[in-house]
């Protein structure tokens, strides 16, 4: 008998020795692309056209890999400036349906030609891992996708549908010889493992994402629309996209908050160790307390007019009590020191900060439970990292922009431009019995 042969009695009889040869197909829709807020640009409507590979069968268990390819983007890179080569990453969503729910999240290189302005963007092939765990057939549709560019500044146009997609690709999944039973799960670009149908380090339960002991060592948080109110000199009712991020480290959890990049001007020179963030994460849940992160100063001068960002926030979460632990935005401080001037601005929460991240935990000595834990407060001024310092973002990940996400840096702004050496600004700060005395 043949090979050709053998291979369809195993697949009649239900043994798969592999995931089937993959399948592609091209489907288009209207789209809506929204240029950086800094551009100025009004919003684009185009047509995007998307090339999904996929199997064509798979069973219960097994980790497929699906491959979006954008055949045309909705937007052409703008008549504004040139981009260079390996300066544009993509990412983006595929919603599941039929036997699987959810999303699966896309992922490309930062890898292209140069693009000439006023020409078709030309995107690297984005790629995501789903795991098998119900038998069914398994639609898979595109969705949203966001340009990052990351040079000369980190900018995002955000691509959303505008009618309704069709779908890109079918998996037909048979039963297989794994015991998980349920949903799908969604990584970015990588693989996630599944217990009971769900992701034990990743899925999404009630918005925030869920991760026991044990289970996988990467734990993302889902992104809150934070309002701030910060004490004067800051501004009143800003706004920042905040997302909690954990990795598990021994019986505790490393911490990454992203606070957004953001894209603005600064109205006064900044020089090197100026600024730098800290934020207090509330617990709830079984824990209580607050776990301290802090960023690392601007690392580079930033000459006035020039955009400015925050960059990533970090620290050491240690549980101090069992069971669902809930991590939360809380106050956030801003931190500067121009020409021995000192400035410490709190902003605190208005409302309720909505929960990023929640996290299974187990008890360790000397945890959390009521107090605070991680890196030393930042509240020392700018000119030290302050313990867990975190690198600036430097434009290689998802960046945030657009008016909604440039409050904390609108704070820095206000704070730089007021304390600068300039005369009379540093009367702001400085006693006027403390200026006489000088004159």
């Amino acid at each position: 008998m043949s090979a050709a042969g053998v291979a369809l009695m195993l697949g009649g009889a239900g043994i798969l020795l592999a995931a089937s040869p993959v399948q592609a197909a091209e489907v288009s829709y209207a789209t809506e692309c929204v240029p950086p807020a800094i551009s100025g640009l009004p919003p684009v409507q185009g047509t995007t056209k998307v090339e999904l590979t996929a199997p064509a069968q798979a069973k219960v268990g097994d980790e497929i890999e699906v491959v979006w390819k954008t055949v045309q983007a909705a937007s052409k890179n703008p008549d504004v400036l040139d981009l260079g080569k390996d300066t544009v990453k993509p990412t983006g969503t595929i919603a599941l349906g039929g036997a699987a729910s959810g999303e699966l999240r896309m992922e490309g290189p930062r890898q292209n030609p140069p693009i000439p302005k006023n020409s078709p963007m030309v995107l690297p092939q984005m790629k995501g891992k789903l795991k098998l765990t119900k038998a069914g057939e398994i639609t898979l549709t595109p969705g949203g996708y966001t340009i990052n560019v990351s040079k000369p500044l980190s900018t995002d146009t955000k691509c959303t549908p505008k009618e309704t997609v069709g779908a890109g690709a079918t998996i037909k999944v048979t039963e297989g010889g794994s015991t998980t039973t349920g949903g799908s799960t969604t990584t970015t670009g990588g693989a996630t493992t599944t217990s009971g149908g769900a992701t034990t380090g990743g899925a999404t339960t009630g918005g925030a994402t869920t991760g026991g002991p044990g289970s996988g060592t990467d734990f993302p948080g889902k992104t809150v629309q934070v309002t701030y109110d910060c004490t004067a000199p800051g501004p009143k009712g800003i706004k920042a996209p905040v997302t909690i991020n954990a990795k598990k480290s021994g019986g505790g959890y490393a911490l990454t908050v992203k606070t957004g990049t953001s894209v603005m001007d600064s109205p006064a020179p900044l020089p090197v160790g100026a600024m730098k963030g800290s934020m207090k994460v509330a617990l709830g849940g079984a824990d209580k307390g607050a776990v301290n992160v802090v960023g690392e100063p601007n690392k580079q001068p930033i000459e006035a007019g020039k955009p400015v960002g925050i960059g990533e926030l970090k620290g050491t979460y240690k549980p101090g009590a069992t069971g669902k632990s809930t991590l939360s935005p809380g106050t956030m401080t801003i931190d500067v020191n121009l020409g021995g001037q000192k400035i410490v601005i709190p902003c605190q929460v208005k409302g309720a900060a909505g929960v990023s991240l929640e996290l299974t935990t187990e008890a360790q000595q000397g945890g959390a439970s009521g107090g605070d834990s991680g890196a030393a407060s930042a509240s020392g001024g700018a000119g030290s990292s302050g313990g867990a310092g975190g690198a600036a973002d430097s434009g290689g990940g998802l960046a945030e922009t657009g008016a909604e996400d440039n409050g904390t840096l609108r704070a820095l702004a206000l704070v730089a431009g007021t304390v600068i050496l300039l005369g009379g600004a540093v009367f702001t700060f400085t006693p006027w019995t403390r200026l006489r005395g000088t004159r």
